[in-house]
């Protein structure tokens, strides 16, 4: 679980051609203005640490950074920030040290490999790419910890020269003290953004490469997609990210938003209509129990032995941008989790995929949601391999008639 802090809502200084916050800003829902003591309200009451968002949270004053900064070290004893890193000034820095602030950084590579987090012109663009790296190799220069989230396109991956380029940039950057990375698939979101996107299996085979040269050249180099694909096939999910566990859109458990004016939101991509939904109180996993069941000719995943780990994957991804469908990146997800569970077969690990109970583990799943609860796969195998088989309740599987529909109240406020 992340909690997030979007004082300005989706308003930034760049205009990231894929950002999936667009519809946001098209709908013209920028974000309320803020009030710090509706924000600090709000963030005692989430009793936990907590993230500055955006859009770019570094075009808040200051004075104001300071503020929630110096709350959240007196409360929490840390900070953590996302950003593009290219408004970073000597102000900030000072911030990030004196608040042990942790440091996310957006960026998809070096030059040109970043085009697509424009800035106006090429020019200027190229400018905040090099400020934004910049940045990043100081913050790691001075022991100021910081991550890097990229995002996998076109324009920093689409052929042999750039996904070589980009690897020996992130494998430079390990070297220079960078621990961990996030590597994205591109959301598509925008017919525009649709244009970047690469194909699910050139996507994959980026994903791979990366890996492969990752674990060769800059084996300390955490990439967590493939730590969550290994883990979870393993049967460990306690660890890995958010798209790996059953969320329901209007109540994300992974990312509890506060925005300005102190009201809950849920995780960001999830907004396809442009709108930021009011978090609901009890989560439904409504979602889950369907997908199970449908046929993958209908947007369902029936029959996948990867259920269990993928559920489908994030909702913000779904085709046709409708949560109820599983997601439009399906096979770009199957090609990795298939290449990790080779990767377990060849050492002698059966991944939960091919495992004896497999059916019986996605029973157990099942009869988790209907009950209005998230079981673990760490959960289930204990209890298909230590206590009776598992089956499913009585009914239908092709219909979906069962005795238990697994219908929860959903409320109409955020589940504090």
């Amino acid at each position: 679980m992340s909690i997030e802090v979007r004082p300005l809502g989706v308003r930034c200084n760049l205009a990231c051609t894929y950002c999936y916050q667009h519809p946001m800003r098209d709908a013209g829902n920028f974000g309320p203005p803020y009030n710090m003591e509706a924000m600090l309200k709000a963030l005692e009451a989430e009793g936990g640490p907590f993230s500055v968002f955006g859009g770019e949270p570094l075009l808040i004053p200051k004075a104001d950074l300071e503020r929630l900064f110096a709350f959240g070290l007196e409360r929490y004893g840390q900070n953590g920030i996302q950003t593009n890193g290219a408004l970073i000034d000597e102000d900030h820095i000072a911030l990030f040290r004196k608040y042990r602030v942790h440091v996310g950084f957006s960026i998809d590579g070096p030059g040109e490999l970043n085009r697509l987090r424009w800035a106006g012109s090429v020019e200027a663009t190229d400018e905040a790419t090099e400020r934004s790296i910049g940045n990043l190799r100081r913050l790691l220069r001075e022991g100021i910890p910081a991550s890097l989230i990229v995002t996998i396109h076109r324009v920093n991956a689409g052929d042999e020269a750039k996904r070589a380029r980009l690897a020996e940039w992130l494998v430079k950057l390990h070297r220079e003290g960078l621990q961990s990375i996030r590597l994205h698939a591109l959301e598509v979101d925008t017919p525009l953004a649709r244009r970047y996107a690469l194909p699910h299996k050139g996507a994959a085979e980026a994903f791979i490469y990366l890996w492969e040269r990752i674990r060769l050249e800059a084996p300390g180099l955490q990439v967590d997609v493939f730590h969550d694909i290994f883990a979870g096939l393993r049967g460990d999910d306690s660890r890995i990210t958010c798209i790996w566990h059953a969320c329901d859109p209007w109540t994300t458990r992974a990312v509890r938003g506060v925005d300005g004016d102190g009201r809950r939101s849920n995780c960001g991509r999830t907004n396809k209509e442009g709108i930021d939904w009011i978090k609901a109180q009890t989560p439904g996993y409504e979602r889950y129990i369907a997908l199970y069941q449908t046929p993958q000719e209908y947007g369902g995943c029936q029959g996948c032995r990867f259920f269990a780990l993928c559920k489908g994957n994030c909702p913000g991804t779904s085709l046709d941008g409708d949560f109820r469908n599983r997601s439009e990146q399906c096979e770009f997800w199957y090609a990795l989790m298939e290449y990790a569970e080779k990767r377990l077969e060849e050492v002698g690990i059966t991944p939960i995929s091919r495992h004896p109970k497999r059916e019986a583990l996605e029973a157990y799943l099942l009869r988790g949601w209907m009950e209005g609860r998230n079981p673990s796969i760490a959960e289930a195998l204990r209890a298909v391999e230590g206590g009776p088989t598992w089956t499913l309740p009585v009914g239908s599987p092709e219909h979906g008639d069962y005795t238990d529909h697994g219908d929860a109240p959903h409320g109409d406020h955020w589940d504090g």
